[in-house]
């Protein structure tokens, strides 16, 4: 099967120069293993000739580099495969730039290892050159020494268990970031160097029938733990540790806490290791007891209860303190400082029986065996009223002296003491349900029970080295409250070395570097100090106590449970098989393939093909994916390289059956600039080749007696070819005669040009790479006139600006039900012939007439019911015109000179002509006649187009206004519309964002100028599958793009079956949004191929009418402003005839009942109420209006009383001090803008005496809303003016809103608790209505673990 070709450049290889002037090629190489070589650049200046194995070599010469250890991929794009090491192939062969240009290249590590260094002279040994080799750059720079820290131990390279630390000098393994995990990660590092820990959790065993692996916290710990214990990787990553979480990708982009974390995540580890040898892990390692006590200082009596605790968070400054603690130990101290309780706050003694001076303090019973100090770094600034952090300098203790912290000085009197919490905990403690032994018996302690002296001796009587505690983790935060990035400081039990543990970085540090989390700076601990000073400092710090009985070792191999072995193993061969297949990866060309299937037509997938593949067999491969097979026979498929995007046929690859895939795509590559097509043929047929350097050219044979255009043919030409020449070529191609030919080259978009001249070759008419021509052939004497007013410009003009539209016909016709049910019954006669004629299917003549009758039917059924309410003058003045147009004795098949039944014949004749209507628009067949029938637009149809102006709106039958099929006006209520109406004048239609100036779509005798130069408008039916569009009547449309809306809804009146004035077009966008085009003298030129259009029943816009929406002003709802419905104001139109057409719209579809005399209209802004429109006012003479305007309607409680101009409308609200509330709102109505009427109105309307009131203007928007705790000290209340319209006043009309009190009114003193309610009901109430919103940021997500696999989300949620 023969493809269609296409444009754009095509790839064609470079040839080879020769040596003596081969050019040169730069390379500049980012390495990108390390945190410290980023920034640094490695430039190489080869020849084009160098082999990239080459290339290789002198990198690794260049970077220090043992050769084969690192890998080379470009580095401006993504994910881009890496070069090869073995490959021969040259750099110019290899999409380098030579000539100067920077060929940007990465270094990068090699399946996840880092680069091995190249021994140098001294003979370093190669442990250096081990994967992390340069990590210890990063974070507290330390000079590479071989006896430092005991690297030696993890010299080997060699995967063993012997030497299971084997990643580099450091032989740690970092974590990857997901996006803002690093505080994950620095928890996870911590808890894998923790010995017991990590001992404990490898001596658990999952158990696969219980649960499933992905959502167990613990065996995905445990996976965590083994690859960070034998993984050769320099990173991994930790997504299956947060999918056993229950997050999704969010999550990692969500950055919490570190202690939050830490507790969150015990406490699922807990909830999952219940009834196992595990479950009170936690608990051992890092749980305390404190004492929260209160003792009386008259008679020592003690009240206190027993808490537990995993973490003491200690206070950097004190709450209003201007310095911060210096120590660790100094905030310990403080924190079990007791505080002394008295005056106000004096306690009530049980033992006194009153109210007595007491200290309230914490006292520590146990220390855990891990004990975690949370400096407290992240506070609340009540000034700014935002979070802080404190950057003081808070120094620790390597080995932290735990003894000074138990006070037991008060245990030696147990008959003073007492328990009054029964053993219950504070708010904050996290777990309780196990104590230690050392304690067992407070957990039953009970009021009035003394502590066991017993245990209290021997807590006395502990050595100090027993509470000796040693530094093994600092976890580091680096930023601000906003945010920030957490690493860890970590101390190896192993060997004593510290090393930075910073996500996917692992370096060795000194203890200087530990010293600088310190926090701080140089000067003193002053009040500002902090803002000053770094942002980097530590957060968190574990310690361990020091205890030879219990200080564990990492389990040796030796050691490993079972289990254990068993999964190191199995993560083994994991990633083996996941290293064995990224080198599959990175030697698979991945390119987008194409297919014409002759059943399926063009399909597209992706052909996966190793390099070494040749070409045959990845022919084979595509012919697979593509579904061929019993199709087509596969010696009648071939691969040739395709540019998709401007259907290109590049070349084919004669001879190269046996040729790998690698050499003939250029290598492996991430992306490729061009594609492969999978071509097929018939067995009669022969490929053709496709050669570089040839132009496709897609030929269209026109017809110029039937007025077709072909589909295209391929043809392909060379540049260097005359006109002559490529006349003769497309001769044998198409089988017309050469020398009446005439071709024409469409070069873009309507730029047509005609081959004329024998000799000029194809690139001198500017042919390229993909073309686009027209040939016609014939006898006719069309090629005899100019180009351009010749029959075959026409139409091929016509065909470049034809669009296909899909258009939706309204369903139902417009009226009241009881005029829909009539009109059906009138109708019933004439669907009866149509039935069964062709089938289930109707014609478009079919539907045209159905739609024209119902239509038709409707409106001598409005006029029927409308007759009897019509002055007399009207009809003397224009029945007679009417009648003409259409008369309710004429017959629904009447010949008479109905425009709609003339245009119902036009399209019944067209259609009977063509059968095949697919094959219309494919070749998009025309007569000369339908060309004439289709210019030809009925008289009265202009008539009733340019007729007399109306604003009246589509009603239903039964109430208000009709608008009448011609056009003219109607009324029930006045018999004069409007005072300045043009009734001598013929106004014309127009959008109402246009001026009078603007031209009109309709010349002075009411034709429209569309008619000047005839614009192709076809009609066809279509059923589509679209389920939405299932009721609707649908019709396909070819129409000239360069038509005006105007002229298209001319078109559109035989299938709408109403006049263009009484439907309206809305174009329809993507997700269905619907948008009405309102600008009638616009072209449709912004519509393309496919768009939707849908044609709604309604009245459209005339020349000087503006669509208004309609609200309703309620002052004292609390939603002041309220939509009524969309209605039609015209220029010319006094506000009290808008009051008149309004009201019977709102009694239908609002249900309101108003009296004329009882609504006002005024100025809408936004939502502020604005100047009152009085009757008489004229729009666009009195009042602006526009597009899209919006009015307020305003019901009155009496009628009403603006008469004039000059008069101000004031809303005003009494503030009622002594019950801390506001009245409703009253109109006050002044005859000026003086202050003394004013406030002899507010006098009159309230009772308060001149001489205390009191009155200030509201801020903001209507209605000016404020807390009822700020207005009475907020506003500015009795301004010194004595007019309104100056400042501070400014009121200069209707609208405004004041507020006023009686100055003899005091506040309601309030409590501070009704304060504090009253404060929230206002900030609600305020929230609601949109006032005073204050800013508000992104809400923190809550830290959760989810032990269920995961949160339920909602179903409608996306």
């Amino acid at each position: 099967m023969e493809m269609v070709p296409s444009e754009e450049n095509q790839f064609v290889p470079k040839e080879i120069h020769n040596a003596a002037e081969e050019p040169r090629v730069l390379c500049i190489i980012q390495d990108t293993t390390s945190a410290k070589t980023v920034n640094e650049r490695l430039t190489l200046n080869l020849p084009a000739s160098t082999t990239l194995s080459k290339l290789y070599e002198d990198v690794a010469h260049k970077a220090r580099y043992v050769n084969g250890s690192f890998d080379l991929a470009w580095g401006n794009a993504q994910n881009m495969a890496p070069l090869e090491h073995n490959s021969e192939m040259s750099l110019s062969d290899s999409s380098f730039e030579p000539g100067g240009k920077k060929n940007f290249l990465q270094l990068t590590d090699k399946d996840g290892e880092q680069p091995q260094i190249a021994s140098d002279e001294s003979g370093t040994a190669d442990s250096s050159g081990l994967d992390d080799s340069s990590q210890e750059r990063f974070i507290g720079p330390l000079q590479r020494d071989g006896s430092a820290g005991g690297s030696g131990d993890y010299s080997s390279p060699s995967y063993s268990y012997s030497s299971i630390l084997s990643k580099s000098e450091t032989g740690y393994v970092g974590l990857v970031n997901q996006a803002m995990t690093c505080y994950l990660n620095s928890l996870l590092q911590t808890l894998f160097m923790t010995p017991e820990f990590r001992n404990a959790l490898y001596n658990w065993e999952f158990e696969e029938s219980e649960e499933d692996p992905v959502t167990s916290i613990p065996y995905q710990l445990q996976r965590l733990f083994v690859l960070l214990q034998t993984s050769k990787k320099r990173a991994i990553e930790t997504t299956d540790v947060t999918r056993s979480f229950g997050w999704d990708s969010s999550e990692a982009w969500q950055q919490h806490d570190v202690q939050e974390l830490c507790r969150v995540m015990f406490d699922a580890l807990e909830q999952k290791w219940k009834q196992t040898e595990q479950a009170d892990l936690i608990n051992q390692l890092y749980q305390g007891k404190l004492k929260d006590y209160v003792r009386c200082l008259e008679c020592g009596y003690e009240s206190w209860r027993i808490d537990t605790y995993l973490d003491i968070p200690l206070v950097i400054r004190p709450f209003g303190a201007s310095q911060a603690y210096g120590s660790v130990e100094e905030a310990l101290q403080a924190f079990i400082q007791p505080e002394t309780l008295d005056g106000p706050n004096q306690y009530f003694c049980e033992r006194c029986k009153k109210k007595c001076d007491a200290r309230k303090g914490l006292r520590f019973l146990h220390f855990p065996y891990l004990l975690t100090l949370q400096l407290k770094r992240f506070d609340f600034d009540y000034t700014t009223m935002h979070r802080i952090k404190l950057n003081d300098r808070m120094t620790f203790p390597e080995e932290l002296d735990m003894s000074p912290f138990i006070d037991v000085e008060d245990e030696k009197s147990p008959q003073t003491e007492s328990c009054t919490d029964s053993g219950a905990e504070n708010e904050g403690s996290c777990h309780s349900d196990q104590m230690s032994n050392d304690f067992s018996t407070d957990d039953c302690v009970d009021e009035g029970i003394c502590l066991d002296s017993t245990s209290s001796t021997e807590r006395a009587l502990k050595p100090k080295s027993l509470l000796t505690f040693e530094l093994f983790s600092v976890m580091v935060h680096s930023g601000s409250a906003a945010g920030g990035h957490y690493y860890a400081y970590i101390k190896s039990f192993s060997d004593g070395q510290w090393y930075s543990f910073n996500d996917q970085h692992v370096s060795k540090i000194t203890q200087d570097d530990i010293r600088k989390t310190y926090g701080g700076s140089s000067g003193s601990r002053g009040y500002y100090s902090s803002a000053f000073a770094s942002s980097t400092n530590a957060y968190m710090l574990i310690y361990r106590l020091k205890d030879p009985s219990r200080n564990s070792r990492f389990l040796s191999v030796e050691d490993f449970p079972e289990h254990i072995k068993s999964l190191v193993q199995k993560e083994k061969e994991s990633e083996e098989q996941e290293k064995r297949q990224r080198e599959i990866e990175r030697n698979t060309c991945k390119i987008k393939l194409f297919c014409v299937h002759p059943v399926k037509m063009m399909m597209e997938s992706k052909l996966e093909v190793h390099k070494d593949k040749i070409l045959r067999e990845a022919t084979e491969m595509a012919y697979k994916l593509m579904e061929l097979e019993g199709v087509v026979p596969l010696d009648c498929c071939r691969l040739v390289k395709y540019d998709e995007f401007h259907e290109y046929l590049e070349r084919s690859y004669e001879g190269e059956e046996d040729t790998p895939m690698g050499l003939l795509l250029g290598g492996v590559k991430s992306s490729y600039m061009f594609d492969l097509l999978l071509e097929t043929r018939r067995p009669d047929q022969v490929f053709q080749p496709y050669k570089p350097g040839e132009v496709m050219v897609k030929v269209h044979v026109v017809d110029l007696k039937t007025e077709t255009i072909t589909l295209p043919i391929s043809v392909r030409a060379y540049l260097n070819q005359s006109i002559t020449e490529f006349k003769q070529l497309i001769a044998q191609a198409t089988g017309l005669s050469a020398e009446t030919m005439r071709v024409v080259l469409e070069r873009c978009y309507n730029d047509l040009r005609l081959l004329y001249v024998p000799n000029k070759t194809l690139k001198a008419e500017g042919f390229f790479r993909s073309n686009k021509v027209f040939v016609e052939s014939s006898e006719l004497t069309d090629h005899q006139v100019p180009f351009t007013d010749s029959l075959l410009w026409k139409l091929l003009d016509r065909h470049g600006n034809t669009i296909r539209l899909f258009v939706l016909l309204p369903e139902q016709s417009p009226g009241t039900l009881a005029s829909r049910t009539l009109c059906q019954k009138a109708g019933e006669d004439s669907d009866g012939p149509f039935e069964g004629s062709k089938g289930n299917r109707k014609s478009v003549e079919a539907i045209l007439e159905e739609s024209t009758e119902k239509l038709k039917n409707l409106s001598l059924q409005q006029q029927q019911q409308q007759g009897s309410s019509a002055s007399d003058s009207q009809k003397s003045s224009d029945t007679s015109d009417f009648e003409h147009i259409e008369s309710p004795t004429q017959e629904a098949d009447s010949n008479s000179s109905l425009c709609v039944a003339a245009d119902s014949r036009e399209l019944e004749n067209r259609i009977s002509g063509s059968s095949d209507t697919e094959n219309q628009f494919v070749c998009e067949e025309r007569s000369d006649s339908e060309v004439n029938n289709d210019r030809s637009t009925s008289s009265v149809d202009s008539d009733i187009l340019s007729s007399s102006h109306s604003s009246d709106t589509l009603c239903n039958a039964d109430s208000g206004p009709i608008q009448l099929a011609n056009g003219l006006d109607s009324h029930s209520i006045t018999s004069s519309r409007r005072s300045k109406a043009h009734e001598g004048k013929k106004e014309t239609w127009d959008t109402a964002e246009e001026d009078s100036g603007t031209d009109s779509e309709y010349d002075d005798n009411g034709k429209s100028k569309a008619e000047a130069q005839y614009l192709y408008f076809r009609a066809e039916p279509y059923s589509q599958d679209d389920a939405s569009w299932d009721t609707h009547k649908c019709l396909v449309l070819h129409v000239d793009k360069r038509i005006t809306l105007a002229a298209f809804k001319q078109n559109l009146e035989p299938y709408v079956g109403v006049p263009s004035s009484q439907f309206k077009v809305f174009r329809v966008y993507a997700n269905n949004q619907e948008f009405e085009s309102v600008r009638l003298n616009e072209t449709l030129s912004s519509f393309s191929d496919d768009n939707k259009i849908t044609i709604r029943l309604g009245r459209a816009l005339k020349k000087g009418e503006y669509r208004v929406k309609v609200f309703q002003l309620l002052v004292n709802e609390p939603e002041p402003c309220k939509f009524l419905v969309d209605t039609v104001f015209a220029k010319g139109m006094t506000v009290r005839q808008s009051k008149e057409e309004l009201l019977p719209q709102l009694k239908e579809q609002c249900k309101l009942d108003l009296s004329i005399d009882r609504v006002r209209l005024r100025k809408k802004t936004w939502k502020n109420p604005g100047t009152v429109f009085l009757d008489y006012h004229v729009y666009e003479e009195d009042i602006s209006i526009s597009s899209n305007w919006e009015v307020f309607l305003e019901v009155l409680d009496d009628s009403e009383k603006m008469k004039s101009m000059s008069q101000l409308a004031i809303l005003t609200r009494k503030w009622n001090p002594a019950t801390m509330n506001l009245g409703p709102f009253q109109e006050a109505i002044l005859e000026s803008s003086s202050v003394e009427e004013l406030k002899e109105k507010l006098s009159e309307m309230s009772g308060i005496p001149l001489e205390n009131l009191e009155f200030a203007k509201g801020r903001g928007t209507f209605p000016c809303d404020i807390s009822v705790l700020e207005i009475h000290q907020d506003l500015d209340w009795n301004p010194k003016v004595s007019t309104l319209n100056v400042w501070p006043l400014y009121i200069c009309d209707d609208g405004a809103v004041v507020f006023y009190r009686d100055s003899r009114d005091e506040p309601l003193e309030l409590s501070e608790d009704e304060r504090n309610e009253l404060m929230k009901k206002e900030s609600s109430r305020l929230l609601k209505t949109g006032h005073r919103v204050s800013y508000s940021p992104r809400k923190e997500k809550a830290l959760k673990i989810y032990l269920d696999g995961g949160p339920v989300r909602d179903p409608g949620q996306d």
